[in-house]
């Protein structure tokens, strides 16, 4: 009985942590700011730079 019960809190315990939160949502607008701002004052120079910061992007 307890091997069960733990059993099914290690695989739903990982589920809890998939909700975003007011904090995580307003962190990831800072970080696209950041980007944009970069993109702004320092921008890709060719389509390979371009597309290795979206690749970078998509990856974070």
């Amino acid at each position: 009985m307890t091997f069960q019960v733990l059993s099914a809190l290690v695989l739903l315990v990982p589920l809890a942590a998939c909700n975003e939160g007011p904090g995580e949502r307003a962190g990831r607008s800072l970080d696209n700011a950041g980007a944009a701002i970069r993109d702004a004052v320092d921008p890709p120079q060719g389509p390979a730079e371009r597309m290795g910061r979206s690749i970078d992007r998509a990856v974070r």
